[in-house]
């Protein structure tokens, strides 16, 4: 891979190693891999806080899963510094996190990051790594195709295992998440809407996930406690399918028995772009705010959406829906979600 014009600075990876250097008395951070680009190692980072009971709720926080959709990045390491800011203080949070697990892995494609793309430094693009293949027509290259790593959206070769960095981040979901009876993952993106959404399985087809209830219990709460949220919540499918979705590989993947709910926060770029047209001219503008002051507001909005998933993590005997709700909440999502192909 040729050196990038910002080669040797990478400031997230300098900013999240800063991190984990100042909770390291809190912080119980792992090293899970390395990838090279341009001639250089980059490590694969893990950092979780919180309970050790196995089988505690967790949660799950990843981002930088394509290299040029830095905010995400940005947005969870300005929580894991306010997380470490706040224990020095904050005895609430303190008492939560000895019933909770929280699990960071803020830059899952380090190599596409540096170098300023979406994708790996082998060319794949990560979300569409999965072997697994939609059940119904997928957007034309944008839904995953194999042709080639000159063309975007890659999904890597016909039968050849998964990229080293979609590999480390399912074994750590899967040791650290889906293991335990309830566990979460947000996994932060950008680029993609006039508006903030986020997504849940599945990606691959049309069907409804076999959780839905509890997705949808999710939803209902998130209205409650946060009324002006401004999210789209709903099934990625609802706007298209796609290949070889990581999170459709985790979620199927789970143990029997165990709840995984996985979710994708989609910050929609297009309304920064209308704010800020010359922001058609940077390549990292097509994916990020470009002004201090949008990406201030991006980072305070959507702390409460982190905190939130904290907290329905704390209680979950108090939510989690049983019998009766639980059909309840069925119905009404087959109500509110059409079943079928996206038009």
């Amino acid at each position: 891979m040729a050196q990038p014009p910002n080669a040797g600075s990478f400031a997230e990876m300098q900013q999240l190693e800063g991190i984990l250097e100042a909770g390291a008395s809190r912080l119980d951070a792992c090293r899970v891999g390395e990838v090279q680009a341009g001639g250089q190692c980059f490590p694969l980072y893990t950092a979780s806080i919180g309970s050790n009971d196995p089988h505690a709720p967790a949660i799950g926080f990843f981002a930088g899963i394509h290299g040029l959709e830095r905010i995400g990045t940005h947005l969870l390491l300005d929580y894991m510094r306010m997380l470490l800011w706040r224990l020095e203080w904050d005895e609430l949070l303190e008492r939560q996190l000895q019933s909770v697990r929280l699990l960071f892995m803020p830059i899952v494609n380090p190599g596409g990051m540096w170098a300023g793309a979406r994708a790996n430094p082998n060319g794949v693009d990560l979300m569409r790594n999965a072997p697994q293949d939609a059940v119904g027509r997928v957007p034309p290259l944008a839904g995953g195709q194999r042709v080639g790593a000159w063309l975007p959206w890659y999904r890597g070769k016909l039968g050849a295992p998964m990229e080293a960095e979609s590999t480390a981040m399912l074994q750590v979901v899967a040791q650290q998440l889906q293991g335990r009876p309830l566990s979460f993952a947000l996994d932060c993106h950008s680029g993609y809407g006039w508006s903030d959404s986020i997504w849940f399985p599945y990606a691959r087809t049309a069907a409804p996930m076999p959780h839905l209830p509890e997705m949808f219990a999710l939803k209902t709460m998130l209205e409650q406690a946060h009324p002006h949220h401004g999210y789209a919540f709903e099934p990625q499918s609802c706007q298209y399918l796609l290949h070889g979705d990581l999170w459709d590989w985790a979620y199927d993947h789970t143990p029997p028995g165990n709840i995984f709910l996985p979710m994708t926060l989609e910050l929609g770029s297009w309304l920064w772009i209308k704010k800020n047209p010359r922001q058609l001219f940077s390549r990292q503008g097509f994916f990020n705010p470009v002004k201090a002051h949008r990406t201030a507001r991006v980072l305070r909005r959507h702390a409460n959406l982190l905190d939130f998933l904290a907290r329905v993590a704390y209680a979950p005997e108090r939510w989690l829906p049983r019998g009766q709700r639980r059909q309840e909440l069925l119905d009404r999502a087959n109500a509110q979600w059409p079943w079928g192909p996206p038009e």
